[in-house]
């Protein structure tokens, strides 16, 4: 009962009060139903929360054996399927399909681990701020082929919290105001064996509900800041959710489309890659972002113009997905 605990710990008697468990698509389902609430007149502001210690609290071997103890218990852990593993799956296959040549699918994969390493060079509180070179990111050791070190995102403490409001208490707020334009949700399964494709996943479906309800397309999008656990689940989705045709992506990520001047920049604070990636409060630091870009407080990562921003969660090995599109108010 996490948000019991919380409300106790914070002193707070909230009339409505539950917990989400929805893996990495958590933060953005927690407000999609926060705006559904305020929609309804349920509540007016609704506090959205997301923490976890997996850095401190796991230690090297508790994180090593989170990611080896997953998968189906009969059909998929006794043959030692572990989340980097099925990410390489999903990585293999997209290569196959696409029939791109290993060295060239390892470039675009590095180029997007590169490229959030320099957005996360100009937050100051990214947890890897280090340089990353395109060398070094093709030369990092394997983890699981054709995954290396610095395609799989890091694990982190932390912890982000998103206010959703009625439109007509912005004046209560000294903050610039955000709108919620859209919203969308779409889960297909949940171990990797029942995946409806490796290619093609839920997040087309609930990137197209949000686009229909706020009226835009991917080509409105200023800014993107799209759940990236794995270089290969961000270029992936950006082809399914329709920011890239198929095969596409890869070689536009290679010629700078992810960078803050390109054609859509993506992840600036560093992304799970780079920023942090504190459990479900890994996919509220993409929201972060995105509010931040949008009321001009992003600094020297600071996309210019931006008005409207595209965000995304995914939880589980690509199972359940959660899209919002947020605009400047």
């Amino acid at each position: 009962m996490l948000s019991s605990v919380f409300n106790e710990y914070f002193g707070i008697t909230p009339s409505y009060s539950a917990a989400i468990q929805a893996g990495g698509a958590t933060a953005c389902a927690l407000v999609m139903q926060a705006a559904a609430l305020v929609r309804a007149g349920i509540c007016r502001n609704v506090l959205a929360v997301c923490a976890d210690n997996r850095l401190s609290g796991m230690g090297r071997g508790g994180a090593v054996a989170a990611l080896s103890e997953v998968g189906h218990p009969q059909f998929e852990r006794p043959y030692g399927l572990s989340i980097p593993a099925a990410y390489a799956l999903v990585a293999r296959r997209c290569m196959h399909e696409r029939g791109v040549a290993p060295d060239v699918f390892a470039e675009q994969l590095a180029a997007i681990a590169v490229t959030q390493r320099g957005h996360a060079r100009r937050h100051p509180k990214a947890q890897a701020r280090d340089p990353l070179t395109m060398e070094q990111a093709l030369s990092a050791r394997m983890i699981a082929d054709p995954l290396r070190l610095f395609d799989c995102c890091l694990v982190s403490d932390g912890g982000a919290a998103i206010v959703v409001s009625a439109a007509d208490s912005a004046a209560d707020h000294t903050g610039r105001p955000v709108s919620i334009l859209g919203y969308g949700q779409m889960n297909t399964h949940e171990h990797t064996f029942a995946m409806p494709s490796l290619t093609d996943f839920g997040c087309r479906q609930s990137a197209a509900q949000a686009f229909a309800m706020a009226g835009l397309t991917p080509a409105d999008i200023d800014v993107a800041e799209i759940y990236d656990s794995f270089t290969i689940t961000l270029l992936a989705e950006l082809e399914s959710i329709g920011f890239f045709p198929k095969g596409e992506a890869g070689p536009a990520i290679l010629d700078g489309a992810l960078e803050l001047d390109g054609l859509l920049p993506c992840n600036t604070h560093g992304g799970l890659l780079s920023y942090a990636h504190s459990g479900a409060a890994g996919g509220m630091f993409h929201i972060v972002e995105a509010v931040r870009q949008l009321r001009g407080e992003a600094d020297d990562r600071q996309v210019a113009g931006a008005g409207t921003a595209f965000v995304h969660g995914d939880g589980g090995i690509l199972s359940a997905h959660c899209s919002l599109i947020l605009g400047r108010a």
